[in-house]
C-alpha cells in the first residue's frame, strides 16, 4: 500500500527490564544484552522504565551507566524517570555523568506527580517532609535547570585544597536539549513545549476531547509543536507496544496472541477516574502492523518511535522481537538500520 506517513526516521524500543527476586542479576544481564542486541541490528535507541519496589528496574540511570561501557553507538533513553521519587539536584548529577561516560548518548525522560502508592511509601521515602514535597512542573523545571547548568548554589571558589563550582558537576551541555518529558495530557504536551523538551508518547493517553486513541495522541502531537520553539522540528517519539510474528514459532505467535487478548478489554472505553484511555497492542505480521501504523493519525505526524518490548516475555521472545522489528517492520516503515545510511 502507498505509504501516508513519512519515513520513519529514528526506530528504539524500550524494556521493562524484568528480573526474578531470588536471582535478580540474570534479568538485569538480560535486559543489558538486549540492548547489545539493539545496537548490533542498527536500532538507534534503547530505553528502560523504572519499578520501585517493584521487580524491575529500580536504578534506570545506573543500569545505562553499564550498558554505556557495552554499547558505542545507540542511544540510551529512560521512559521514564518519575522525578517525584527522586532529588532534581542529585539526579542532574546522575544524568550528566552517565552522559559524559556514554559521549554524548543519555536521553532522560521524566514525568511529575507523585510516588505511586505515596501513603504507604512517604515515610520511608521522605520522613518528616512528606507532606511538604512538591510533585507539580516545577520539580522537573528545577531538574532542568540544573542539567542545563543553571546556578545551584551562590557558592564558589576555592577552600582550603578543594574547588568549588556553583553549578552541577560534571556539566554535560548537549544533555539539556536531549530531556524528555512523558505525558499523557494536553497540558503535559503544551507543557513541555513550552520549557523546550522532546516529548514522549506512549500507549497511555487521557481521554480529555476524544475517546479515540489516535486522535487524542494525534492533539497532543500538535499541542506540544503548537507551544515548542522548534515548532514542526520539535522531537516527539511515539511508543506503542509492537509484536511482528514474522519468525515467531507457533507456540510464541500463540502466547503472543493470548497475551494481547488479555489485555484487550481495557482498551474499549476510557478507564479510571482519571479517564486513561490505552491503546491496543499491534501483534501480527510486520506487513500487517505497518499497514495499521499508516493508517495512524499520530504516526502519521512523527518519525521517531520506541516500540515498546511486552512486560513479561522470555529473552528468546524480545531476540525474536527485535530482530522482526529491525529486519522486517523497520524496513517496513521506511527505515533504516544505522549501519546502512
Amino acid at each position: 500500500m502507498p505509504l501516508s506517513s513519512q519515513p520513519l526516521r529514528k526506530l528504539g524500543f524500550l524494556t521493562i527490564g524484568l528480573f526474578d527476586g531470588a536471582d535478580p542479576r540474570r534479568g538485569h544481564e538480560s535486559t543489558l544484552e538486549i540492548i547489545e542486541l539493539g545496537e548490533r541490528l542498527g536500532f538507534d535507541s534503547a530505553w528502560v522504565r523504572h519499578r520501585h519496589l517493584q521487580y524491575g528496574i529500580s536504578s534506570p540511570v545506573a543500569v545505562l551507566a553499564a550498558a554505556s561501557q557495552r554499547t558505542s553507538r545507540i542511544e540510551l533513553g529512560t521512559a521514564v524517570i518519575p522525578v517525584g521519587w527522586e532529588n532534581p539536584l542529585r539526579l542532574a548529577e546522575d544524568l550528566a555523568t552517565v552522559d559524559i561516560l556514554s559521549g554524548g548518548r543519555l536521553n532522560p525522560g521524566v514525568s511529575i506527580g507523585p510516588p505511586m502508592h505515596y501513603d504507604q511509601v512517604k515515610e520511608a521515602l521522605y520522613p518528616g517532609t512528606a507532606d511538604l514535597e512538591d510533585f507539580s512542573y516545577e520539580r522537573v523545571r528545577r531538574l532542568l535547570g540544573f542539567v542545563r547548568g543553571e546556578p545551584a548554589t551562590a557558592f564558589n571558589g576555592v577552600e582550603g585544597f578543594e574547588v568549588f563550582s556553583d553549578r552541577v558537576q560534571p556539566h554535560s551541555p548537549g544533555l539539556g536539549g536531549r530531556m524528555w518529558y512523558g505525558g499523557a495530557s494536553l497540558r503535559s504536551a503544551r507543557w513541555a513545549g513550552e520549557n523546550a523538551m522532546n516529548f514522549l508518547t506512549s500507549s497511555v493517553v487521557k481521554a480529555e476531547e476524544s475517546e479515540n486513541f489516535a486522535e487524542i495522541q494525534l492533539s497532543h502531537v500538535r499541542a506540544f509543536r503548537a507551544h515548542h520553539p522548534d515548532g514542526d522540528r520539535a522531537r516527539i517519539s511515539q511508543g506503542l507496544v509492537v509484536i511482528p510474528t514474522d519468525t515467531a514459532s507457533s507456540e510464541q505467535r500463540a502466547k503472543y496472541k493470548q497475551y494481547a487478548g488479555k489485555r484487550m478489554p481495557r482498551t474499549t472505553a476510557p478507564q479510571g477516574p482519571a479517564r486513561m484511555k490505552f491503546a491496543p497492542d499491534l501483534v501480527g505480521s510486520s506487513a500487517e502492523i505497518a499497514e495499521r501504523l499508516h493508517a495512524h493519525a499520530a504516526f502519521q505526524e512523527i518519525d521517531e518511535v520506541a516500540f515498546a518490548l511486552p512486560f513479561t516475555f522470555d529473552h528468546e521472545d524480545y531476540v525474536q522481537i527485535l530482530t522482526d522489528i529491525a529486519t522486517e517492520l523497520g524496513p517496513e516503515l521506511g527505515w533504516r538500520p544505522a549501519s546502512g545510511r
